[in-house]
């Protein structure tokens, strides 16, 4: 910690780099903002709109969908929100989980209210780790009184097997202490499953503002941190209210909806600050690295990694679409947006081929198959 604050901002159009010379966490530093020269060529991934994935039976009406994740045979599996279909519609909601095989035939689906857990209230967020576990959060915050909700908070994570056999808890509904909490989540929004070390790191997320880190056999509790490193400070905030911009500099000292987390295969864990308009870089123990800032459009929606071995291409979604970074560099290359695609997503996913999953609640969901890897010229 300590160490020098590294921003990045990067304009539709010019890549800008700004560099915050003050200590992790301080705010009000002065900034130097260089414009880069005109890039050489580089390689961006290319994409077109799958029109036909996937094959939803017709008997079956879905809710907004809200998250997509990838098994280790390439099916994809969504997420939805039952809740949010008339009562009418009772008789023919799918469950909230479901499956496609790769070439978008359905599998299977399960999930929804049972005894011995807490299912949630509103479903936001599914990972599936490196063992085929599934992982499953739901952000529903009490105050906001959706129709056809029970006032009740998600303050939980549940572990499934792929067919729905439940597996374990962590935390309890409506039961959370705040970010000193080491016990319960507060509408997490997203989880990932590092395999080196078997960690489950958490977007802790609507309610709280952290990353918490548990062991996903057991649930333990191993460690958490906020924005810039910093101990996490509880904020009443509920239910979230969606920023028109964020002021210059560095940003604010804690996080505001901890929307996504990844982490790459060389130990690097990328969050989605999303109403901060930022992502966020650390190390597998939460000390700063750096950051990419847009405060003039929304940014961080979401987060997915390219699947080559060094996993060249960060994906966020921002703006109109979903932009493209060198992971490493965090140097911005384009944005896929237009020709049918929906959108910058509520939570977005690849697969083993690249492909590019979109989940984009009130605006549908989407497949884009990878194309290929082209030169082109950023100026």
């Amino acid at each position: 910690m300590g160490e020098a604050v590294m921003t990045r901002t990067f304009p539709l159009g010019v890549a800008l780099v700004s560099l915050a010379l003050a200590g992790v966490g301080c705010q009000g530093a002065s900034e130097t903002e260089v414009a880069a020269d005109a890039a050489p060529a580089r390689s961006i991934p290319t994409f077109s709109v799958d029109p036909d994935w996937p094959q939803v039976p017709a008997e079956w009406k879905l809710g907004d969908v809200s998250s997509v994740a990838i098994d280790a045979d390439d099916n994809a599996w969504i997420l939805h929100r039952p809740r949010v279909l008339p009562a009418e519609d009772a008789g023919v909601t799918a469950p909230p989980v479901l499956g496609f095989d790769p070439e978008g035939a359905f599998l299977r689906a399960w999930g929804g209210a049972a005894e011995g857990y807490d299912w949630p209230q509103r479903e936001h967020g599914l990972h599936i780790d490196y063992r085929g576990f599934f992982w499953v959060g739901g952000n529903n915050c009490p105050a906001r009184n959706l129709p056809r909700l029970e006032p009740v908070a998600d303050d939980q994570l549940l572990k499934f097997r792929s067919d729905g056999e439940f597996v374990m808890q962590i935390g309890k509904a409506n039961a959370s202490g705040g970010n000193n909490d080491t016990q319960n989540l507060h509408e997490p929004a997203d989880v990932f499953v590092h395999p080196p070390t078997n960690e489950l790191f958490v977007a802790d997320g609507y309610g709280n503002h952290r990353v918490a880190v548990f062991d996903a056999d057991t649930g333990e509790f191993k460690r958490m941190w906020g924005a810039f490193g910093n101990t996490p400070v509880d904020k009443d905030d509920c239910p979230n209210i969606a920023l028109d911009s964020v002021p210059d500099g560095p940003g604010p000292p804690q996080l505001s909806v901890v929307h996504a987390i990844r982490v790459s295969n060389d130990g690097v864990v990328y969050v989605a600050d999303r109403e901060n308009r930022r992502v966020q870089v650390f190390t597998m123990d939460g000390e700063y690295v750096d950051q990419i800032l847009r405060g003039d459009i929304p940014f961080a929606r979401n987060l997915a990694l390219s699947p080559d071995p060094v996993q060249q291409f960060l994906y966020v979604g921002g703006g109109d679409g979903i932009m493209v970074f060198d992971r490493q560099s965090l140097e911005f290359l384009t944005t896929i947006e237009g020709d049918g695609v929906i959108g910058a997503g509520h939570q977005i996913q690849t697969d083993s081929q690249g492909n590019l999953y979109i989940a984009a609640t009130g605006s549908g969901f989407q497949r884009l198959l990878f194309t290929g890897v082209v030169p082109e010229t950023i100026q």
